[in-house]
């Protein structure tokens, strides 16, 4: 885990954490200016570790370590101990801990299809609304 560099692109599986405000410990998916890159030698080794973090970040455990009054932040130090610990910790309940992650990376794409009938419910309210005036400004004129 280092901190990225804007602009940089990595060959090896590897996903962002973001480092700067209350949601930091976030895992991403793309990079962003204030998030720290990690990257692994496999896709499953990644995939685990992408869902680890997001468990971590969810659960409140980088959040002990948040630093700064106007914008806090994760500390590079930190952000990979803390993700150390719970490989650690995952290793010692293997495969309960396996089908945690599988239960949350279930449980996100869930939450992803249905962010996504949410927007698209909010543009289709947006649409009545205005047709709903626009059928009005008519029959006034």
């Amino acid at each position: 885990m280092k901190t990225h560099q804007i602009g940089k692109t990595y060959s090896n599986p590897h996903f962002f954490i973001l480092n700067k405000g209350l949601n930091s410990g976030k895992p991403l998916s793309n990079p962003c200016p204030n998030c720290f890159v990690v990257i692994t030698k496999t896709e499953t080794e990644k995939n685990t570790l992408f869902h680890l973090s997001m468990m971590l970040q969810i659960g409140g455990f980088y959040a002990y370590y948040l630093k700064g009054s106007v914008i806090p932040f994760i500390s590079v130090d930190d952000c990979r101990n803390t993700l150390k610990k719970g490989v650690k910790s995952s290793h010692n309940v293997s495969d309960q801990m396996q089908k945690h992650i599988k239960a949350v990376e279930v449980i996100s794409k869930k939450e992803k299809e249905l962010q996504n009938v949410i927007d698209k419910m909010a543009v289709l309210k947006v649409a009545y609304i205005r047709n709903c005036f626009k059928l009005m400004q008519t029959k006034e004129a």
